[in-house]
């Protein structure tokens, strides 16, 4: 496949090109571009936004160029046995986090919920 798209890197003639692809390979580089169900192109808003788009380029850069804070290695150990001491909560296998526990069931017992339709109790109207 034969098309022409803009160089804008060029001047004049020279700005537009022709560029010669195979059919794979243009359907791939045309749907980088194409979202997925469910997303909008929001093209004024977030980092990238034109109002602040050069002054959050330049904090990111700052940013990333930034060396990284030296944290004394045994002073984080020690950190952290104090908050295992005091936090009992059990560790997530899958993210090592702290798990928030939602309801804890005794043996033998079942999870609370409304009775299901299907259960054919009887219940009272007000």
């Amino acid at each position: 496949m034969t098309f022409r798209y803009k160089d804008y890197r060029g001047n004049g003639q020279a700005r537009y090109r022709t560029m010669t692809l195979s059919a794979d390979e243009f359907i791939r580089r045309f749907l980088l571009h194409v979202l997925p169900k469910g997303f909008h192109r929001i093209r004024h808003y977030g980092l990238l936004a034109s109002a602040t788009c050069r002054a959050n380029i330049a904090r990111a850069q700052e940013l990333i160029a930034a060396p990284l804070p030296s944290i004394d290695p045994s002073a984080e150990h020690q950190v952290a046995d104090v908050a295992d001491a005091v936090d009992h909560r059990p560790l997530c296998p899958r993210c090592g986090g702290r798990m928030i526990i939602v309801e804890s069931f005794g043996r033998g017992g079942e999870p609370r919920a409304p009775p299901s339709p299907q259960a054919g109790g009887a219940t009272a109207m007000p």
